[in-house]
């Protein structure tokens, strides 16, 4: 077996699929400390579905300018503006006492998934609509056939988060532990609240190509609950839960390949594995504490 993944190793596309997915797993795992610790987890999960909208709205586009020989190069263009848009929608209406955060998150959820839907079922790509819908939702072999301009477009958001994250670090921790003494001390927490949906919204859409929309949130929240298992610090959570979520993107995508398994359910079920792993550890080490 490993001669064999040396010799898919040696192909172009199978390299641009490791970089990608290492990158955008390393994001992942980084945005994901503060929303898991500030309960936000849910947020990745109504984004996705913005994310599915926007991808439908993008492929409805694209038949419907067919017709005047028109077509949009990348989808990108449309997904990454919508879900913005929708992040920032988000935290504002999440503020607003009428309607809470968790209501915002049904609303938006919902209500982009059936759109979405409603759009593939109106502007059809393929006579195969359930194919389609399958493939946006849980993934499929697309990050397999990304080409250099798409690896290009990927690293360069996911360095984009990366950098923010470590620029904005002593921010970010302030707000995610005690945002009233942050607002005190004159951090401007909203500002950086909306850094953070803004963040979250490009995590989701390049994390779509890898794992499809409805496990986004299993890359977002997996690496880091099993590094709190173990870890104890903000610090030290946020290393290990990048060192976790990469192994699990470098293996998931390895056993894939060599399997021909679907690659987001492999890579989340490899994150699963690894979790039941980590809490089994701390068990035990609680366990010998106490004796």
């Amino acid at each position: 077996m490993i001669d064999l993944l040396k010799y898919y190793l040696s192909m172009d596309f199978v390299q641009y699929a490791f970089v990608t997915a290492i990158f955008i797993s390393l994001s992942s795992s980084l945005l994901g400390v503060p929303l898991v610790l500030r309960r936000f987890s849910f947020i990745g999960d109504g984004l996705s579905h913005v994310a599915f909208f926007a991808m439908a709205l993008a492929t409805g586009l694209n038949v419907f300018l067919k017709s005047a020989n028109l077509h949009i190069s990348n989808n990108m263009y449309v997904i990454l503006p919508v879900t913005i848009i929708s992040a920032i929608l988000l935290l504002r209406t999440g503020s607003n006492t009428k309607i809470k955060g968790d209501q915002a998150i049904a609303m938006i959820s919902v209500g982009a998934l059936s759109f979405g839907y409603l759009i593939m079922n109106i502007f059809p790509s393929s006579s195969n609509i359930s194919q389609d819908v399958c493939t946006t939702l849980f993934g499929a072999s697309s990050i397999l056939t990304l080409t250099l301009s798409d690896v290009i477009l990927s690293i360069g958001l996911s360095t984009l988060v990366i950098l923010v994250f470590i620029i904005f670090y002593n921010k970010i921790f302030l707000i995610t532990f005690d945002e009233t003494f942050a607002t005190a001390t004159g951090v401007k927490a909203g500002a950086y609240n909306l850094l953070v949906a803004t963040i979250t919204a490009i995590v989701i859409v390049l994390a779509m190509n890898l794992v499809g929309s409805l496990l986004v949130s299993a890359l977002i929240v997996f690496p880091v609950i099993s590094a709190m298992r173990l870890c104890k610090t903000f610090k030290s959570v946020t290393i290990m839960s990048c060192v976790i979520s990469v192994f699990c993107a470098f293996i998931g995508l390895s056993v894939s390949i060599l399997m021909g398994s679907p690659v987001g359910s492999t890579i989340v079920g490899i994150e699963v594995i690894v979790f039941i792993i980590f809490y089994l550890i701390s068990i035990i080490k609680e366990v010998s504490y106490v004796k």
